[in-house]
């Protein structure tokens, strides 16, 4: 830790075995937790909680003020989970008064030169591959994946285990469990090999496909969808996930992909 040619604030509370490299700068009202690794160049600003475990890759910055014109200095942080590698050049800023916080979760992936802004929270598990960028005030469930070169608008809601892939521009809420893709965003089937690899019981995937059977391709409005699961279908976490998400949804969902052809 002590590595003379970097900048440690007094104020900054680091666990003792976190390594930091040449040239990094961390200010006051920072905590780093144990077994964390800063590399060169990196710039952690006020209000950063990063957690146990982490890799924080050179050129990043983290818990920079927001991009928002409306703060005003409020004490907000920018909290990163025990495990999260962050990689070159992305910058993550803290949040507003808002929400008061920034949060990644734990184990995450965040790519290079990924930008999440203010007041975004991101479950665990997630991957963000390069140039994914999140605007304000977005929700990420747990295992998403963003393709590169993603960018997912202010206010936006992503379901967890989600695959959204290269290129996309989110402009609705991306429902759990799904892939999107296309222009405009669609529903293009569900997220079946990502379930797979996390343990999901192929009766489990069979009964979400059947779910968004009706509800993107039986010719129903999302409240006619929503009832007929509800009345039909057994009650179980994903049947009920599913609904609670859509029935929270203030941007609504994204609609299914119909061919022209």
């Amino acid at each position: 830790m002590n590595q003379p040619l970097a900048y440690v604030h007094p104020g900054a509370k680091i666990a003792k075995n976190v390594v930091i490299e040449p040239f990094t700068t961390i200010h006051n009202n920072v905590v780093i937790g144990e077994g964390t690794w800063i590399g060169s160049n990196v710039t952690i600003m006020e209000g950063a909680r990063i957690g146990k475990n982490c890799n924080i890759f050179p050129g990043a910055v983290i818990s920079a003020i927001p991009q928002d014109l409306k703060f005003n200095d409020e004490d907000t942080t920018a909290e990163i989970g025990d495990g999260t590698t962050i990689r070159e050049y992305v910058t993550i800023n803290r949040g507003t008064s808002d929400r008061g916080k920034t949060v990644i979760g734990k184990n995450c992936w965040i790519m290079a030169y990924c930008h999440i802004a203010h007041d975004c929270i991101v479950g665990d598990n997630c991957i963000f591959s390069n140039n994914s960028t999140l605007a304000g005030h977005i929700t990420v469930g747990d295992h998403v994946v963003l393709a590169g070169m993603t960018a997912v608008h202010q206010f936006c809601m992503i379901g967890n285990h989600a695959f959204v892939t290269g290129g996309s521009l989110v402009r609705k809420d991306v429902p759990p469990f799904v892939k999107a893709a296309r222009e405009p965003l669609s529903y293009v089937g569900i997220n079946s090999i990502g379930l797979r690899r996390r343990g999901f019981e192929p009766e489990k995937i069979r009964e979400i496909q059947n779910i968004y059977r009706l509800l993107y391709q039986r010719n129903y409005n999302n409240t006619q969808a929503c009832e007929i699961i509800e009345a039909e279908m057994e009650a179980t976490p994903e049947r009920d996930e599913i609904l609670q998400f859509i029935k929270n949804s203030k941007r609504g969902i994204m609609k299914g992909y119909f061919s022209n052809n």
